[in-house]
């Protein structure tokens, strides 16, 4: 199957569970949606929970890319951390999916695949990546925090300095986090940002 139509199935599916809970979802109404036989569902995702998977995987790879657009953005340090801190906090709001991985509270509504890898006998690539691990709350600090300081350091940065860098990029996101769960007042996640980070932490590259 073409890239195009996975992404197609995997938007019915999205969309479906916008509809209703994930156990009501059913996958003859997905294919239906993304216009294809219900065999060619399977025949790519494996089974519903493969779906899920894929599913997952998707939305993580989409939040993670939204974070390398904000650290990329011709801006000094610590306004592109709280583009982050932005874009996780409003990703959250408008993607359930987003919304549980990053916190790890999965209501009834969704799906809840395993985030260890499962047993993969799919020909098809991007499933047998799906297939493998998912990312953990932990796993998404890690994941955000080493792309905020690979973008933001200087070439030659002292040990300290790094570190000191690290620990600001790892508050920043747990700050946003904070933020999903608790929303911010007034002047929002990015105004927490810029008060809680300080300037000398993040270099103005």
């Amino acid at each position: 199957m073409m890239p195009a139509a996975r992404e197609t199935l995997l938007d019915a599916a999205f969309a479906a569970l916008a509809r209703r809970p994930w156990s009501a979802v059913r996958m003859v109404d997905v294919a239906a949606a993304a216009g294809v036989s219900r065999q060619t569902l399977y025949n790519e995702f494996g089974s519903k929970e493969g779906l899920a998977r894929a599913l997952v995987r998707r939305e993580a790879d989409g939040y993670l890319a939204g974070v390398d657009r904000a650290l990329a953005q011709p801006l000094d340090g610590r306004d592109r951390l709280a583009a982050v801190a932005e874009w996780t906090v409003s990703l959250s709001r408008e993607n359930a999916l987003v919304r549980a991985m990053l916190t790890g509270c999965w209501s009834e509504r969704l799906p809840s695949p395993t985030l260890k890898a499962v047993p993969s006998s799919s020909a098809v690539p991007a499933q047998r990546r799906a297939d493998g691990p998912l990312p953990s709350p932990g796993d998404f600090v890690v994941l955000v925090r080493d792309r905020a300081v690979a973008a933001l350091s200087l070439p030659g940065a002292a040990k300290q300095e790094s570190a000191e860098l690290s620990r600001s990029c790892e508050l920043v996101f747990r700050l946003a986090l904070s933020c999903v769960a608790a929303p911010p007042g007034e002047g929002g996640v990015a105004e927490l940002v810029r008060m809680a980070v300080h300037r000398q932490a993040t270099p103005e590259r």
